[in-house]
């Protein structure tokens, strides 16, 4: 879960909430730069965090009792394991972005060495299967990486203020793409990489006044009967 503090307590935005908003980003890239295998390259980045369920893990808390944010979170076999299976049976291509997404985040993880040298030799039959090449399938997991760096800077109220400027992520063009605030509530992406002059995006947000929990069943009892906010956020390009 993406964790930030705020005046009024713990913001919290759930890993799936997360996806789903890198997902939206993705579908409006632009038609002409979209990548081969479209439809497994959305799936695959709204899926790529879908393993994290907040009402099932019990890796939440921190030592003092907090809400344990993503980034302090390491590399667990079974969730690798459990990810790739559900990727594998979709297709083949989804196991190949999924796979390269868990070497992604994890490939410096001691914990994460041996499993990733295995998804290594199994993309040689995804290959195989999916009839896709190297190049395809990097294109795709550029994409997916650059939608989900976007979304976990909104996710992390990491938008700049006084229309500074922040690096996203390089896109499947190997084009450096930033954003900016505009207005409240609105941003812009440079250069453009969209089909559409503007959209909207929406993620769901929970605020916890609550500081510290005795253990993860308190805080999950808490999370889930907070009030459930929905951020919504519009992106449209400028002159």
């Amino acid at each position: 879960m993406i964790v930030n503090y705020t005046e009024s307590g713990w913001q919290i935005i759930t890993q799936r909430s997360h996806g789903l908003l890198a997902a939206q980003i993705c579908a409006q890239w632009a038609k002409n730069k979209q990548p081969a295998r479209w439809i497994e390259t959305l799936i695959a980045t709204a899926d790529h965090d879908e393993v994290y369920n907040e009402w099932e893990n019990e890796d939440l808390l921190n030592e003092t009792g907090g809400p344990k944010n993503f980034k302090a979170t390491f590399f667990h076999k079974d969730d690798g394991d459990h990810l790739i299976r559900m990727a594998e049976t979709k297709s083949a291509y989804t196991a190949l972005l999924i796979s390269h997404h868990i070497r992604f985040v994890h490939g410096k993880d001691p914990n994460a060495q041996e499993f990733c040298k295995m998804l290594q030799r199994q993309e040689k039959k995804w290959l195989a299967v999916s009839g896709a090449d190297v190049e395809q399938v990097n294109r795709s997991y550029e994409l997916l990486e650059f939608c989900d760096a976007f979304s976990l800077l909104i996710c992390q109220g990491l938008i700049q203020p006084e229309h500074r400027k922040i690096e996203i992520s390089s896109g499947p063009d190997g084009e450096p793409y930033a954003m900016y605030s505009t207005k409240e509530e609105a941003i812009t992406v440079v250069p453009w990489p969209f089909e559409v002059p503007s959209f909207e995006v929406i993620y769901e947000t929970r605020t916890l006044s609550q500081l510290a929990f005795k253990n993860v069943k308190e805080f999950r009892k808490a999370l889930e009967k907070t009030e459930v906010v929905t951020q919504k956020l519009l992106l449209h390009r400028t002159p």
